[in-house]
């Protein structure tokens, strides 16, 4: 498209874009709202209504074949609608649980809602980016917001702190994505992902592409919280709000993974940098999963845990091929019901007053007789974080070791394997202690219900992974996103 044809294209880009408006003008009204109605009732309502029409428009446009929109510097329908449609199913069910979860702890707060919106638009502008700059910008957005939100509980040192930290480290680790972006750019003179891999094969500037990409690398690494960038996680989950952890650990993660895939896919050749794929999955999978072991507070061992399943979508992506990229979404959907379940559960058995930031996991010791309901699906969420069958979990896994092991990486699949095998002592862990143990009675359980709108997304989130586990087919959708042909030639959009 030339420059001079950008206007006169706008309104057609803003019909392919609609769900980002509209999340983008709630988000503005919901602001004025609050500042004039302070915590007025109709706001929870209003966010998930609107991600709800969202997410309804891109489910329509999955099946579509992929394009581009303002200046070519996003991509909509197929992958793209693919990747927002998780990223609203996140916002959408972790509003359900922060309405009743905030209000209990007196914080239901117009602007809780409102960041929430904005760290959406940056996260399907980062997961549809078609341009370096647009990674920055859709990642930037996201990442104020998530600074904001992990401090929303302001009475809360801990909350404070998490939220310092996260600040602290996350613009450091901006300053060398942004420093990447300058490199790619001066080595290859585009910020155009597809024209990137045409750019560097005619390139003299080598070691300025492969500094660039270095760098860019670490930046993503950041933000998935692989290790050994993965600092931040454990502070950040167990300082924030539980439901606000639950949406952090899946949607941004989404989006940051989907970034990664669109420029590992479309701007460099697989064979060249796969191998440093795999380093960095073999190290996330082992550190996850063994400090894991020895934490006692449960939103902290769910960080460790969340450290190790970013490191299993680094093994799909290590394959550098179409099924790795696809297994690699697909292990996101399911992590998103997976995660987003489990804390539901941790946010509705908390009774520190800290937001479980305090809370040691033999404190829950019996609880699963006093919320039944919550207990069983939290059986649904352990297994299939473990890998068991016939969860979505399993699949998972097999989505993205399979591709690892076609592609030569065999002993990757293997540790991949054996540090699930690992991980099963700290999902079980946490059934043995609510099924199995006696309460001392040195804790008092918070006695009152669960709200029925939280409980519904509970038990949702459990039976949708059942659903992806005897039924998974839902992984042909995200391999049709993928062709052979462009992992070899220069990228074209459609």
């Amino acid at each position: 498209m030339e420059l001079s044809q950008a206007y006169t294209s706008l309104l057609s880009d803003m019909g392919h874009t609609i769900p980002l408006i509209l999340i983008v003008l709630t988000g503005l009204v919901i602001v004025l709202l609050d500042a004039f109605k302070p915590r007025h009732v109709s706001i929870p309502y209003l966010t998930a209504l609107v991600l709800a029409v969202a997410l309804g428009l891109e489910i329509q446009t999955i099946g579509s074949q992929g394009g581009t929109a303002y200046y070519e510097l996003i991509r909509v329908g197929g992958m793209a609608a693919y990747v927002n449609a998780v990223i609203l199913t996140s916002g959408l069910l972790s509003v359900i649980l922060m309405k009743p979860y905030l209000e209990r702890i007196d914080h239901n707060i117009g602007e809780a809602y409102a960041l929430l919106l904005f760290s959406i638009t940056g996260m399907m502008v980062l997961g549809s980016a078609n341009s370096l700059v647009t990674i920055f910008v859709g990642l930037e957005t996201m990442s104020i917001c998530l600074y904001i939100m992990t401090a929303l509980i302001r009475s809360h040192k801990g909350a404070i702190e998490s939220a310092l930290k996260y600040f602290l480290l996350g613009a450091f680790s901006t300053g060398f994505f942004l420093y990447g972006i300058a490199l790619l750019y001066g080595a290859t003179g585009t910020m155009m992902l597809p024209e990137m891999r045409g750019a560097v094969a005619v390139s003299d500037s080598d070691t300025m592409f492969w500094a660039g990409l270095a760098l860019l690398l670490v930046g993503f690494m950041f933000k998935v919280g692989a290790a050994p960038f993965h600092m931040w996680t454990p502070d950040v989950y167990q300082g924030a709000a539980t439901p606000i952890t639950g949406f952090m650990s899946t949607a941004s993660k989404t989006a940051a993974f989907a970034s990664l895939i669109l420029v590992l896919y479309y701007a460099v050749p697989a064979e060249t940098w796969n191998g440093v794929i795999a380093i960095l999955a073999l190290i996330t999978m082992i550190v996850g999963n063994v400090i894991a072991i020895s934490q006692t507070n449960l939103k902290r061992m769910l960080a460790y845990s969340s450290i190790a399943h970013a490191g299993y979508v680094l093994v799909g992506l290590s394959a550098g091929t179409g099924a790795g990229y696809s297994g690699a979404l697909y292990y996101m959907l399911v992590y998103t019901f997976m995660n987003i379940g489990a804390f539901g559960v941790i946010a509705f058995m908390e009774f520190d007053g800290k937001e479980g930031s305090e809370q040691r996991l033999d404190s829950l010791a019996g609880i699963g007789y006093k919320k039944p309901v919550l207990s069983v699906c939290m059986i649904f969420f352990m297994f299939s974080l473990a890998g068991f069958p016939p969860f979505g979990g399993f699949f998972g896994k097999i989505a993205v070791f399979a591709p690892a092991i076609d592609a030569g990486f065999i002993w990757l699949a293997i540790v991949g394997v054996l540090t699930s095998a690992v991980s099963a002592y700290y999902y079980l862990r946490v059934l043995v202690v609510f099924f199995m143990k006696q309460p001392d009675g040195v804790y008092d359980f918070d006695a009152s219900p669960v709200p029925f709108s939280a409980t519904a997304v509970i038990v949702l989130c459990a039976g949708v992974i059942l659903v992806l586990g005897v039924a998974p087919s839902i992984m042909e959708v995200t391999m049709s996103f993928f062709s052979s042909s462009i992992t070899t030639t220069a990228a074209v959009l459609p």
